[in-house]
């Protein structure tokens, strides 16, 4: 592995990706206008640009230490210690805020589904806040079905093919089932969304060309192209122009999905020093991406709407329980991963997923 692999801008990329995230639902649910010069960033989609990553750092990890009990080990202490933490401030502030009893023969089940990574808003907190106990926890099974997939991939491709090239060919294959999918159900996602579509969308199916299109460019050594490496600022230029000027078309979203794609990896290695000198190898992305839900629910269900000052206090609450949650939870967390990267010395920045 060369040097430029580990020297990157993911630690910012990811701060800015949770950001978005938290940007927009705030704005939506607590119906304050997003201002012009703010809404570029609605085409930077967070959830897209997470899975990249993800598909990109995790296969490169698994690659140089394929033991699946380290692997796995090593994907529970990252999502895990932080989704449990979330749930049980969710459950104190719905309780104290919302007056929700979860005194109930339903808590249970819920429960131990919400621990084991199975997320759903059960019937007896539906009333609390805009209507799901935290909107952001529904990549959280995806995610972890990443995790599933990839080993089973790389153990299915060496068989019969080299495996650059089968990589490549899965790619072709989901990005066309992303775009059958999307035919068959336009309102995925949408307020008439079907019960099939539903199960699509909660499934890593129509997700997973972007997770490959993560592990393609990791196996294409993106890092060292001279194509991406250092072009960042071009790359993106280039997707903004293609946003705003390049009409519909109807598979103009997986276009644009792919271009971000590569924007988010080149970005990552222009200047790669940049996030170690800003954050000093800290990582607050997942805290600010699972806790927003959990305070913009508070705002919501006392019908704080349209004001600026709650808007920015839900943001430094967030990014302050993020750092504590970092600081005493996560952080201690990772300490305990199994080598796998870091296995060869690779400490500079660490890649964290």
């Amino acid at each position: 592995m060369k040097p430029e692999f580990k020297i990157n801008n993911f630690d910012l990329i990811r701060i800015f990706a949770a950001s978005q995230v938290m940007v927009q639902h705030s704005c939506l649910h607590l119906e304050v206008p997003i201002p012009f010069w703010l809404s570029v960033i609605e085409n930077f989609q967070g959830v897209p640009m997470f899975f990249v990553i993800s598909g990109f750092l995790i296969s490169s990890s698994y690659e140089r230490n394929n033991n699946f009990k380290n692997y796995f080990t090593n994907r529970v202490l990252r999502i895990y210690p932080g989704l449990w933490a979330c749930i049980l401030l969710t459950i104190i502030t719905a309780a104290v805020f919302g007056g929700i009893n979860f005194f109930n023969m339903h808590t249970p089940v819920w429960l131990v589904s919400q621990m084991t990574g199975v997320i759903y808003t059960p019937q007896f907190l539906s009333g609390y806040g805009f209507g799901s106990y935290n909107g952001s926890l529904w990549t959280i099974p995806i995610e972890l079905q990443f995790y599933i997939v990839l080993p089973v991939i790389y153990l299915l491709v060496s068989k019969f093919i080299k495996k650059n090239a089968a990589i490549f060919i899965l790619l072709l294959l989901f990005i066309l089932i992303a775009y059958g999918l999307n035919i068959l159900y336009p309102g995925m996602g949408g307020i008439n969304e079907t019960k099939e579509a539903k199960l699509f969308r909660y499934s890593f199916v129509p997700q997973f060309y972007m997770f490959l299109t993560g592990v393609a460019l990791q196996k294409f050594k993106a890092y060292q192209s001279r194509f991406l490496y250092g072009k960042g600022l071009y790359w993106l230029s280039a997707y903004l122009l293609f946003v705003y000027f390049v009409p519909g078309f109807s598979i103009k979203f997986l276009v644009t999905s792919f271009f971000l794609s590569i924007t988010t990896i080149s970005l990552a290695y222009t200047s790669p020093a940049i996030a170690h000198k800003l954050f000093k190898g800290n990582d607050i992305s997942y805290g600010v991406y699972i806790y927003h839900g959990v305070f913009l629910n508070i705002l919501v269900e006392y019908k704080l709407f349209n004001n600026l000052y709650y808007l920015f206090a839900l943001f430094f609450i967030t990014y302050f329980i993020a750092f504590l949650s970092w600081r005493f939870i996560e952080k201690p967390m990772l300490k305990r991963k199994k080598n796998t990267i870091n296995t060869i010395n690779l400490e500079i920045v660490p890649a964290k997923i």
